[in-house]
């Protein structure tokens, strides 16, 4: 039974693995980038990158002593 899975998956897996590469192939580009991205687009794409990933972070961070008051139990 074994053996006879492994022949059916065997050439399906090989043809997908094909088609995966020629798609890869065809998204490669060789030449350079038509539009040029100035230093200041540059400067400020990674800000606003920078800032999506820290303010989250900052914001757990600068509320931590409010979370740590709500976390304890009621006393009983």
């Amino acid at each position: 039974m074994l053996a006879v899975l492994r022949g059916v998956l065997q050439p399906m897996t090989m043809s997908r693995a094909r088609g995966l590469l020629q798609e890869r192939k065809a998204s490669i580009y060789s030449k350079p980038p038509k539009n040029k991205i100035g230093p200041g687009q540059s400067f400020f794409i990674m800000s606003v990158f920078a800032v999506a990933l820290l303010a989250p972070a900052g914001w757990i961070l600068h509320h931590l002593p409010e979370y740590r008051q709500k976390s304890q139990p009621p006393p009983s």
